[in-house]
């Protein structure tokens, strides 16, 4: 009872920052340029934010992320992505056709660290560019997962849940590494899953 009192209360906090912390970001036209408040590390577990999107209109979001091990001073930054295809596009793309047997397709086209070598105390952006597609012009859930580690442990799991129709994406979470990050190279393992299917994507970046 008194874990699950604890984690409520976290709970509780993390909608209040969301509440008080996320700003209104303005609709481009083709972009989704979402942003959300920078939150500090979070030790023992794992909240994603929610970001509401659909083409043309306004968004807000947060990233809520638990970073443990040698990045528990570590920070997230500001969350941003862009729609690079259109929905018609991607599908011509990738030659999808849905229908009420298929399941959401899911690629990662690419992932990377930016850049790929950083001091203690910098900013390392981690990227991703995805298509999903799922029933034509409905709003899909979309979770991000990027776990972090370095010789193989866990180092941190920022993670976050949109609201996206069919399309191509590219979004980045920049991770903010403390000033006492081990040195090593750190290996970030990408996830975005929708709908039951998922794709993975791996890269690294040095820390000297």
């Amino acid at each position: 009872m008194f874990k699950k009192a604890v984690a409520l209360s976290m709970i509780a906090v993390f909608m209040a920052v969301i509440s008080t912390g996320c700003a209104t970001m303005q609709a481009q036209e083709n972009r989704g340029a979402v942003t959300g408040g920078a939150v500090g590390a979070v030790t023992g577990g794992v909240l994603g934010g929610v970001i509401g999107h659909a083409a043309g209109s306004t968004g807000t979001g947060i990233v809520l992320g638990a970073l443990l091990g040698g990045l528990a001073g570590a920070a997230i930054g500001h969350y941003g992505y862009d729609q690079t295809r259109s929905e018609q596009q991607a599908q011509q793309q990738y030659a999808y056709n849905y229908n009420q047997s298929q399941a959401n397709l899911v690629r990662i086209e690419s992932a990377k660290a930016s850049p790929g070598k950083v001091r203690r105390g910098d900013t390392v952006d981690l990227m991703a560019t995805y298509t999903v597609l799922g029933p034509q012009g409905k709003t899909m859930d979309v979770t991000e997962t990027r776990e972090v580690r370095r010789n193989g442990e866990l180092q941190g799991k920022p993670q976050i849940t949109v609201q996206r129709q069919g399309g191509t994406y590219e979004s980045k979470v920049p991770l903010i590494l403390p000033n006492d990050a081990p040195r090593g190279t750190y290996v970030v393992a990408t996830t975005v899953q929708s709908g039951g299917s998922s794709d993975t994507r791996e890269t690294t970046f040095e820390v000297n």
